[in-house]
């Protein structure tokens, strides 16, 4: 069924393709071989997990203050009105990626910033707005969140993760990216293969169940996919809302997506999941192949 698909993508970088229906996979393939790549933002959809589950356990509320976790953190002479918006964000602000900022941080310039301490560093970004009143992507929301989690925790973020998802999942415990201060971080660098990214995808297709076993709630799985706020703007499947840490897609689906097109998209419509690695600067352009050349097939 991907004949045709690898045809008229041939000009696309391509690493990897998984596609999964009804439980099973029926295809893939692959234009190199499969090892574990940097599934950049795809990252976060899994630190929305994390924070799903601390939910479940109790440990967490999407209400919570964030500053409660930061207070010996707040860099010294903050803005007054930047610090009355601070303490006024809560943790789903940040998953919605409408916490104020107005500019996008920590984002590829953040391996050379002066500053070392990066919790700071994404306290101190100006924001702009009152929560949830605008969009704006960036990698200091899903950062903050991972290390929420992991304060609430008492342990990192893939330890965290180990016993409750990835082992679950048949997955080996996978490489990460560290901030200086020693926490994942949870806005990109997970290492998964193509295959592993599909697992997740059917994890949540499956309304938070695998193997038998309930992971995360139905709950989660329903509040953390569906728009919460407003994207508007850039390519067609960047224009259809956004969850916590998912983004909505076109045909009812949503999707972890990372840079470069690494991609588990769910397509509850078809029961069916498409796990995609890649290269590929033009996103979008994976997608409308996939819309049209396998979408139909499915």
């Amino acid at each position: 069924m991907l004949d045709k698909f690898i045809e008229k993508s041939k000009n696309l970088n391509l690493y990897s393709i998984v596609v999964l229906k009804n439980g099973e996979k029926i295809a893939e393939h692959h234009w190199a071989k499969e090892i574990r790549r940097n599934q950049y933002s795809a990252t976060k959809s899994f630190t929305s997990t994390a924070i799903g589950m601390a939910i479940d356990e109790g440990l967490l509320k999407l209400q919570n203050k964030i500053m409660d976790y930061f207070e010996n953190d707040i860099p010294g002479n903050l803005p007054k009105l930047q610090l009355q918006r601070l303490k006024k964000l809560t943790i789903e602000d940040l998953l919605m990626m409408a916490a104020g900022y107005k500019d996008p941080g920590l984002m590829a310039e953040r391996k050379s910033l002066k500053n070392k301490n990066w919790i700071q560093f994404a306290l101190s970004m100006p924001l702009y707005f009152d929560a949830k009143q605008q969009f704006t992507y960036t990698n200091c929301t899903a950062y903050l969140a991972g290390v929420i989690l992991e304060k609430a925790a008492g342990c990192s973020l893939i330890d965290y993760l180990m016993p409750r998802l990835f082992k679950p999942l048949g997955i080996p415990r996978p490489d990460c990216e560290f901030c200086p201060q020693g926490h994942v971080f949870g806005a990109s660098g997970l290492m998964l293969t193509a295959n592993e990214l599909a697992k997740f995808g059917q994890l949540y297709l499956q309304k938070g169940e695998y193997n038998g076993k309930q992971l995360i709630s139905k709950d989660w799985v329903q509040q953390a996919t569906k728009k919460q706020i407003n994207t508007g703007y850039g390519p067609l499947d960047n224009r259809m809302g956004y969850g916590y840490f998912f983004w909505r897609g076109s045909h009812n689906s949503y999707r972890a997506s990372g840079m470069n097109g690494q991609s588990a998209i769910v397509l509850e419509d078809k029961n069916a999941v498409i796990a995609i690695n890649a290269n590929e600067k033009n996103t979008q352009a994976i997608r409308d192949c996939m819309w049209e050349n396998i979408y139909p097939e499915l």
